[in-house]
């Protein structure tokens, strides 16, 4: 199987192993990782998102790993456009691009193309914005899901800015945001890519995030946090989503001990990672799905 001529897609849910197998692949192929998660691409939270180790980055060329300020707002085009230059500078110096995360929505953009929705007027979208500041996250996504029953499982209920986007395309267009993601082009033929879905035994994935949850608090995590409340980051943004954040917060105010916490931010993480593996079956039918003793074949083969 030759995949040196590919463009390498690297999915799974969080704790599933990516990171390590796109080191392997990379060091088979003198390849180079490109950043696929959203919430790595921002530079202050870096144990709570998991971002590469440094070790790692000095072995493999890595990119568009923590260079975005959470205080800015960063979008899926934003991604697409840096992702497209690194595939095309990877291409050019002969080296395989394997690109690895847990966000479906860049794959999707990478491999499906970008959404052509008209321009929603900012008057309209500063509506859209005093609603959801009036009525809160929660409640705004139940009514986001009345009016598009068709985003549930495709968005994170706690995901601000998608949640807006969302709701914004739908009563300005009256149609579904999945429904201008069916009408895009990709820069890409589907040939051009290998598709790999870690489909990772559920039981064994609650006992890998049991652990990181433990190894990220004694890493440091709640002194990152510490640091990140100072920042004042508007709630709005992004990485104030980042699992984590409001649990040691609970932690620091004495609401909750440690064991409590290390639990609350395992189940989070194992609600994530249920939501990812929903977004694998129903947006990537034509992935090839490995087990991680499949994965190991794979490497032997190749």
């Amino acid at each position: 199987m030759d995949l040196k001529s590919k463009i390498i897609l690297i999915y799974g849910p969080t704790a599933s192993g990516k990171s390590k197998f796109a080191l392997k692949l990379a060091k088979k192929f003198s390849g180079q990782i490109i950043n696929a998660d959203s919430m790595q691409v921002y530079k202050e939270l870096k144990i709570l998102t998991a971002r590469p180790f440094k070790k790692d980055h000095q072995k493999i060329k890595h990119h568009l790993y923590g260079f975005q300020s959470a205080k800015k707002n960063f979008s899926t085009g934003d991604w697409l456009k840096l992702a497209n230059q690194k595939i095309l500078l990877c291409k050019k110096t002969k080296q395989t691009p394997i690109l690895v995360g847990g966000t479906g929505l860049y794959f999707k953009a990478l491999t499906d193309g970008l959404m052509n929705i008209p321009k929603i007027p900012l008057s309209f979208r500063n509506k859209v914005r005093n609603l959801h500041k009036k009525i809160g996250q929660k409640k705004f996504f139940l009514e986001l899901l009345k009016i598009d029953p068709l985003i549930k499982n495709q968005i994170n209920n706690l995901d601000t800015q998608r949640s807006i986007r969302a709701y914004e395309i739908k009563s300005y267009t009256k149609k579904s945001i999945t429904s201008w993601f069916k009408n895009t082009k990709s820069d890409y033929d589907k040939t051009d890519f290998f598709k790999i879905c870690i489909d990772f035994p559920r039981k064994d994935l609650i006992e890998r995030i049991n652990q990181r949850s433990k190894e990220m608090i004694e890493s440091g995590a709640i002194l990152e946090v510490k640091k990140f409340i100072k920042l004042r980051v508007p709630k709005e943004k992004s990485l104030t989503k980042a699992i984590g954040i409001n649990e040691i917060k609970e932690y620091l105010q004495k609401k909750i001990q440690i064991e409590q916490l290390i639990e609350k931010i395992s189940i989070k993480t194992r609600q994530y990672a249920k939501r990812q593996s929903t977004w694998a079956r129903g947006n990537m039918k034509d992935w090839n799905k490995f087990n991680p003793e499949d994965l190991d074949k794979l490497l032997k083969k190749i």
